[in-house]
Formats: C-alpha cells, structure tokens, sequence
C-alpha cells in the first residue's frame, strides 16, 4: 500500500524573465482545493497590476485530482506547462501560481510554454522537497475500567495520540501510519483486552473499547 509522497516543504518563489516580461512563480503545499481558491487570492493581493495568474496544481497520494489554468493567456501555454513541472518532479499536494508582467514584446507559443515552465522549475527548484508519510486517525473510547490496558497498549506499541479527552467518556484519538493500520489495531486490541493476537482476530468487539476511523 502506498503511503508517502512528495511534496513541499514550505512556500517557496522562482523568478524567470524574458525580453521584458517578468514570469513571477509562488509555489505552496496545498491538500485541498479551498485552499488553491485561499492562496491564489493571496498572490493576486500582492499584484494588483498583473493581468494574468496562471497555476497548476495536483492533489492526493495518488494525484487524481489536478488542475492546469492559462487565465488568458493562449490555450496551452501556462497551466499545462505548470503542471508539467510539478509532475516532473513527481510532487503532489501542490500548488504553483505563475504571475505575468507584459514587457513589451510578445514571446510567442514556444516562448510563453519556456517561460512558464521555467518559472515553475525556478520555484520548485528554491524549494525543500520532503517526503510525508499518510496516516489515517482513529478515535479510541473506552471504559475507565480499562483505562490503564489501554494507556499501557499505546505506550508500549509507541503509537502517537493527537488528542485526548479524559470527561464521563473517556477517549483517546490516535495517528496511525495508514500502511500498519491493520497490524497495528489488532496488537492494540490484544493488548487491552490482554490476549494472544489470533484470539482478538476472530472477535468482533472487545468489553468496553469502541474504536473508530476519523480520517
């Protein structure tokens, strides 16, 4: 199963010019499309006199869900290029916006697609690339009868916990690297419930424990 991809660390800002017209590049770490809309208008704040704010951006572990936008300029020559160096570096989660300043003198077809795949390979370029690893959050509830089985299982399986509420129902949500979510659930339980693994495979619930996916 795979569950790690690359993408950005940080914002990060490339910068191609050619005879006069200035190729501005943003590049941000995005995981979803409300936050493409978010940043763009963020870039359009900082330059208010640029007529076009082309981007390219690819979502999801798998990258199914992408976009490529010339936002006036003829069809073919920004968005695609754009994406194209986001796939080049076989990144997802991201987003590039291209800001044009006209200078003057039109660059042709071959020039704008140079142009805007220059300005993205820049901003990539002045980038970290990482490598994140996909984990799916589970919310655990359980009885206070079992709250030390519990506790105990978690610190012992070393599995991280984002939050946790300690009122009248008590619970506990934890991160799980998605790729050892099964193995690791099962040990869990067979912890608490303090029996062998192959006993807690074929039982469908365990006294007090309730466990459910968040995310």
């Amino acid at each position: 199963m795979q569950d790690t991809f690359k993408t950005l660390s940080s914002e990060s800002f490339g910068d191609f010019r050619d005879r006069g017209s200035k190729f501005l590049a943003y590049a941000e770490s995005i995981e979803t499309v409300e936050e493409v809309k978010i940043y763009l208008e963020k870039v359009k704040k900082l330059h208010p006199k640029a007529r076009h704010f082309c981007f390219g951006y690819r979502i999801g572990i798998e990258g199914k869900l992408f976009r490529a936008n010339d936002d006036g300029e003829p069809s073919g020559t920004a968005g695609k290029p754009i994406l194209g160096q986001i796939d080049k570096f076989e990144l997802t989660n991201l987003l590039i916006v291209v800001v044009r300043y006209f200078g003057g003198t039109k660059l042709g077809t071959s020039g704008l697609i140079n142009a805007y795949k220059q300005a993205a390979f820049e901003a990539i370029s002045a980038g970290n690339i990482i490598e994140k690893v996909v984990c799916d959050i589970f919310k655990i509830q359980f009885d206070y009868a079992i709250m030390s089985q519990v506790m105990n299982a978690q610190k012992k399986l070393e599995i991280e916990i984002v939050s946790k509420n300690f009122d009248a129902n008590p619970s506990i949500n934890i991160k799980i690297r998605r790729s050892e979510v099964e193995k690791t659930l099962l040990n869990f339980k067979a912890r608490v419930a303090q029996l062998p693994v192959e006993m807690v495979m074929n039982m469908e619930k365990i006294e007090g424990l309730e466990i459910e996916k968040v995310t």
